[in-house]
């Protein structure tokens, strides 16, 4: 990363961080003033009095307490004064084991399965989102806008086709995961059991009725090719194609009206086979999971998962961006019914928590070390300006108060070292 904002410099800290610095050396200065004036003032005793020396004492002990706050901070960051001391420009120079250390700490404490486990059993992520939906907080709140624009800011922000990939990747793996040779199978004989089968019969017998009746000709021309002469010259093949179209013709119609004719108990045995085979048959299920993988790798499965995902993240821009629109209309009343729903069934919200507990143990479990390598990266391929900008920008305000407290408090002790002389010098 060679490139750096000038946002990102040491000399642009914020405007906060750089009134603080100029406190901070104010007040050094001014108690390096306050010691030459006492120092000067200590000649006319006893003119001046006692009260000198402790005036002298507190600036004394305020300027070295400063200088070395001062000295501290500075060295955090870089070489004081330019200087190649020692210990010093400790961040630029340890700047990958920073990245490491991050790195390591949020493996260990955010990012292993077992911590988001126990994270997730204590969240009630379901009510919480049911609250929300069912009464959203006040639109016009500073606190909900700044909330959804940072949101957006983020989203927008993200690599979209590094999380993209990711997203479509942990689509592809959990349908990979998931057997449905036994579970069309179940449902198959559920809507057989329940009677659920017979429009979906109806409509084939339908489709092969008007498909028959578009391919007559096709089949008056296949039985005319394959006659004889001597057929074809007596018009015995008119005739048989006029009997096999009829007889086909007839056949369906039947079926069409007669809930127990022979072609649907035919039918009927073939799809029991079929969902015992589904749900019982290893070959089937074998067969069933490899047309499954081929379907998931399909270049046109893909883009289709990749369209999904598009349409997601522009939904989710858009209703972070104006959460107002988002949550208006039949949409927002959808919404907000299913807010109810969540709030007040407690089976729907067990299962809705137990599937963000998997989800997230499952992402943490794929990915938890990739985002480590991830953070360490980042961190190593930033430059040592940019790194101590962004961590000077970040704690640069705090650290300046150390200055300050640290004058203050070392002129307090000088005083008291300077009283308890007195006291028994």
């Amino acid at each position: 990363m060679t490139a750096r904002s000038p946002r990102m410099t040491s000399s642009v800290a914020p405007n906060g961080s750089r009134s603080m610095r100029i406190v901070a050396t104010c007040l050094l200065v001014a108690m390096a003033v306050v010691y030459g004036l006492a120092r000067w003032g200590e000649g006319w005793q006893p003119a001046s009095g006692p009260w000198i020396g402790y005036v002298r004492s507190f600036a004394e002990a305020a300027m070295v307490g400063g200088l070395a706050d001062w000295f501290a901070v500075t060295a955090l960051f870089r070489h004081p004064l330019g200087l190649p001391i020692p210990h010093t420009a400790i961040i630029p120079r340890n700047k990958d084991r920073i990245g490491d250390t991050l790195a390591l700490f949020l493996r260990d404490n955010f990012l292993t399965p077992a911590v988001v486990a126990r994270r997730m059993a204590r969240l009630d992520i379901a009510a919480a989102a049911g609250r929300f939906l069912t009464a959203p907080p006040d639109m016009d709140g500073r606190l909900r806008k700044g909330a959804s624009r940072l949101l957006a800011d983020v989203m927008d922000a993200l690599d979209d086709e590094r999380l993209g990939g990711m997203v479509k990747g942990a689509i592809a793996h959990r349908l990979r995961g998931v057997e449905f040779a036994p579970l069309i199978g179940q449902a198959l004989e559920a809507a057989i059991r329940e009677g659920r089968h017979e429009p979906v019969m109806q409509a084939i017998i339908s489709w092969a009725s008007r498909t028959l009746d578009a391919n007559e000709g096709l089949i008056r021309q296949m039985v005319h090719d394959r006659a004889g002469t001597v057929m074809r010259w007596t018009g015995l093949d008119e005739t048989l194609a006029n009997a096999i179209v009829s007889g086909l013709q007839k056949l369906l119609a039947e079926a069409a009206e007669d809930p127990d004719h022979a072609l649907r108990q035919k039918a009927m045995e073939g799809l029991e086979t079929l969902a015992h085979r589904l749900q019982h048959d290893a070959e089937m299920q074998v067969r069933i999971g490899r047309l499954r993988d081929e379907i998931i790798g399909n270049p046109a499965m893909q883009a289709w998962m990749e369209s999904l995902w598009r349409q997601a993240r522009e939904a989710l821009l858009k209703a972070a961006r104006d959460p107002r629109t988002a949550l208006a209309g039949k949409f927002g009343e959808m919404l907000r019914q299913l807010g109810g729903m969540l709030e007040h069934d407690a089976e729907v919200r067990h299962l809705l928590n137990r599937f963000a507990r998997r989800m997230a143990v499952g992402t943490a479990a794929a990915y938890g070390d990739g985002i480590v390598r991830l953070v360490s990266e980042t961190v190593r391929g930033w430059d040592a300006h940019t790194i101590t900008a962004r961590l000077e920008q970040a704690v640069g305000r705090d650290l300046q108060y150390i200055r300050i407290n640290g004058t203050l408090v070392g002129g307090l002790v000088g005083v008291a070292i300077h009283a308890v002389g007195r006291q028994f010098g």
